[in-house]
């Protein structure tokens, strides 16, 4: 006897019908006798044909039975619930693939219906069958055709009789093997029979019998009586085939997890790669992306673990997922969670997002772990600029191109629109209270925020549930009265309709890269004037999808001391995510730059500094990245830097920048050519990273919460931005008092500064120290949950919010 703990078979009934809860009963005491753990699900009769579909992703249940007849007062399509059930798990062997296969010959490659399975293991020892004649009365699917199929491979000849066959006992008569399944009790005589004939009597009828408690007696299509006088082997009924046919369910469902176990590893995806193969000379980022086709979306939600009813279709190659998904997940560990930033990006950018793409692209296709990428929606700035592709570039992109650059699964229109009808309710609001007396006015609202799309973008992607979203829109100041009374978008009435309009918006958009692996797209806040990372909920779900030996990269936008400092003191407070490895992006150019090296203008041919090898420009550029690499330190994580390489960076300056990031403390530096290469070119990235996750940490934050608002934006400018001093100037002063007055202190603090240097000027480049940081003003985002100051010049209105200008203008600002 084997024990098969470990396997389960689930039975979905559909009513209450007594023959098929006695067939339930007698699968389920089998399955225990012998280790399946079997369960039953038993829907009402008012259930559909929806409610018996959701069980075939689930990789712990090996075999799935729709008990027929399906018992429901709704109109029922039995083909079609039989055929939602996915082909691997069909141990009843009913859908159409299986029975085409069937059909066709292809034995080995299907699951055979148990009965007719059972009735030939039953014909198997009486004998040889090759050459023999057989009939089969009956043409069910469940039966008949298959039993005809299972003689015609065996190499009888077979005819099939129905209820159409003329002179049927003749043809019973010419069977040497005969199998009856019509479902008219005792129809076949014994006199009919050829003598010695093999009899299946695959038939279950009840008639009247006196004799029995409840007035009836079970009996088959054969009269058995009669027929077992000429007969040399004949089934019985009960007690014959369908003993067998349960029997062949457990042999099913057995054959079904030796089929799983052949490719499953626990805890690994069985997911297919794209094998790349990079020409040379690179073709530009369009070109390299069209000659990729990419895999279904609905395969690739398949694969990384997603049920259908948990992902929403937008094509073929892009989905949103559900929230349902991490509810399922919950109980699953999360997996190992990397955050890339980089340098102070110049105006050529430094490709963190390259990196992000290539490095997942090394640990999924190369290293075959379990690895999820987690990227900003890009801005269409962005792509109709200079820097190349919106999301990554080379062979380390998102793919469809055009389809991730412009209007992706509409999250960023959801957000306009949403941000319109504040606009537009305000201005209603305005002109309602201007025509009325002044005893009706309440509050009298003279003018609106100036970030309202920008902030409601930053709340998508902090949020970490519907409802989550739902509080913080409702939260959010979007105007002021005259008497300076803040007016939310709850006083407006509106908070509903926001979120309902951003309901959508809240889920994660799957895609993939160009070798196949997965990547959720979602949120774009600016990290100049926002948090400038991915979504809370993107992270959530990928790391549960990855398992414990997986790993997230995600992305923080913008050098370690803006995009980087955010995600921790913002992103990690609000999630609760602690990473476990940081990767410090740098190129050589970039360094150079920061070096002191001459500007450069996107578009425009590079100075010869950058092409010719040059040690002491660059040697005197890694100043920058060893002070990013102390903010970065500063969190208590392991630090990798990753030097994204081109084709002018000398052996000299490669093994430069090494050396130095080594000394200003990275646990590893690793050149990197995922750009040529994809991730191919970030194998050893993946490499050190693997070993940098096993070290034992503890994050920190950079400060705690209860201090007064001053002393956090001091601790910011001191600590990441090697500032000297803070000067509140007096707006920003009076907003301090404000703010600690209202309770609001104990808010983290977002900095709007400039990403293009460690300072307040765009132009200084390198470290520049010493220097006294100027806010100028201070705002309160409540909906997402932050203040941010105003450092130097910078507006607080992103091209989000630009559409927004004219109404503001009306409102007198």
């Amino acid at each position: 006897r084997v024990n098969y703990t470990g396997l389960c078979v689930c039975v979905f009934q559909v009513g209450d019908r007594d023959d098929s809860n006695l067939y339930i009963s007698m699968k389920l005491k089998a399955a225990a006798e012998i280790g399946i753990n079997a369960n039953h699900v038993r829907l009402p009769k008012t259930a559909t044909e929806d409610e018996v579909r959701k069980v075939n992703e689930n990789p712990e249940v090996h075999g799935l039975i729709v008990q027929l007849p399906l018992d429901s007062i709704n109109p029922m399509d039995t083909e079609k619930v039989t055929n939602a059930v996915a082909p691997e798990k069909d141990v009843d062997g009913l859908t159409s693939i299986n029975a085409g296969k069937l059909s066709r010959g292809d034995l080995q490659d299907c699951f055979i219906p148990c009965t007719p399975k059972g009735c030939m293991k039953l014909i198997s020892q009486t004998g040889e069958v090759a050459g023999k004649n057989a009939v089969v009365i009956g043409r069910s699917k469940i039966v008949g055709a298959p039993m005809h199929d299972l003689l015609l491979w065996s190499h009888a000849t077979v005819t099939t009789c129905h209820s159409k066959t003329t002179d049927l006992a003749a043809q019973v008569g010419r069977a040497d093997i005969l199998v009856v399944g019509a479902g008219k009790a005792e129809m076949v005589k014994g006199e009919w029979l050829k003598e010695g004939a093999v009899v299946i009597d695959c038939g279950i009828n009840h008639i009247p019998d006196n004799s029995k408690d409840n007035g009836m007696r079970v009996v088959g299509d054969v009269h058995y009586p009669s027929a077992k006088e000429k007969a040399g082997f004949i089934t019985p009924v009960p007690g014959g085939v369908g003993p067998m046919t349960v029997a062949m369910l457990m042999e099913n469902t057995v054959q079904s997890a030796k089929r799983f176990l052949k490719t499953y590893q626990p805890g690994k995806w069985n997911i297919s790669y794209t094998k790349l193969k990079p020409q040379k000379p690179q073709p530009s980022d369009t070109a390299i992306a069209h000659s990729f086709t990419p895999k279904t979306i609905g395969r690739l939600a398949r694969e990384v673990g997603l049920f259908s009813e948990e992902v929403e279709h937008y094509g073929t190659t892009r989905a949103k997922v559900r929230l349902e998904a991490l509810n399922r997940l919950k109980t699953q560990p999360d997996g190992k969670y990397l955050v890339v930033t980089g340098i102070t990006p110049t105006p050529l950018g430094e490709g963190t997002t390259t990196t992000t793409l290539g490095l997942a692209q090394a640990l999924g296709a190369h290293l075959h772990v379990n690895s999820f990428a987690c990227v900003r929606q890009p801005s269409q700035g962005s792509n109709f600029g200079v820097k190349g592709g919106a999301v990554g570039g080379g062979y380390s992109q998102v793919i469809p191109m055009e389809e991730v650059s412009l209007h992706l699964t509409s999250d960023t229109q959801a957000v306009m629109a949403a941000s319109s009808l504040v606009v537009d309710t305000i201005n209603a609001r305005v002109l309602s209270e201007s025509t009325q007396s002044d005893k009706v006015i309440k509050n009298n609202i003279i003018f609106l925020s100036g970030s309202v799309a920008s902030e409601m973008m930053a709340v998508l992607a902090l949020s970490t549930s519907l409802g989550d979203m739902t509080r913080r829109l409702a939260r959010m100041v979007v105007a002021y009265s005259r008497k300076g009374k803040p007016v939310t978008t709850e006083d407006l009435g509106i908070s509903g309709v926001l979120a309902t309009l951003m309901r959508d918006a809240v889920k994660p958009s799957l895609m993939q890269t160009m070798e196949g692996t997965p990547v959720f797209v979602h949120t774009c806040p600016l990290s100049d004037i926002a948090q400038g990372n991915s979504s809370i909920l993107a992270d959530q779900i990928a790391l549960k999808l990855v398992g414990p030996e997986g790993f997230v990269v995600t992305e923080a936008e913008g050098g370690a001391e803006l995009g980087m400092e955010k995600f921790f003191d913002i992103k990690c407070r609000s999630s609760g995510l602690h990473p476990d490895v940081v990767v410090m992006v740098a190129t050589v150019h970039g360094l150079k730059i920061h070096g002191g090296g001459p500007a450069v203008t996107a578009g425009s041919a590079m100075p010869k500094e950058y092409s010719a090898e040059n040690l002491t420009l660059l040697e005197n550029g890694c100043s920058h990245l060893k002070r990013q690499l102390e903010n970065a330190r500063a969190f208590g994580l392991p630090v990798i830097v990753a030097i994204n390489t081109f084709s002018t960076d000398t052996d000299a300056e490669l093994g430069l920048v090494c050396e130095q990031a080594k000394l200003a403390g990275a646990l590893e530096a690793v050149p990197c050519s995922h750009w040529a290469e994809g991730g191919a070119g970030a194998v050893a990235l993946g490499q050190a990273v693997q070993r940098a996750a096993e070290i034992p940490h503890q994050m920190n934050f950079l400060y705690d919460l209860e201090m007064p608002i001053d002393d956090k934006i001091r601790a910011i400018a001191k600590s990441m931005y090697g500032a000297g001093d803070v000067e509140l100037l007096p707006q920003a002063q009076q907003k301090v008092a404000l703010f600690s007055k209202q309770g609001l202190g104990n808010l983290p603090i977002c900095m709007a500064k400039t990403h293009l240097s460690l300072s307040h000027d765009p132009e200084r480049k390198g470290v520049p120290t010493g220097f006294t940081l100027p806010i100028r003003d201070i705002h309160a985002n409540l909906g997402a949950g932050f203040l941010y100051p105003l450092v130097g010049t910078l507006l607080s209105v992103t091209h989000m919010d630009a559409e927004l200008e004219p109404d503001m203008e009306y409102m007198g600002m």
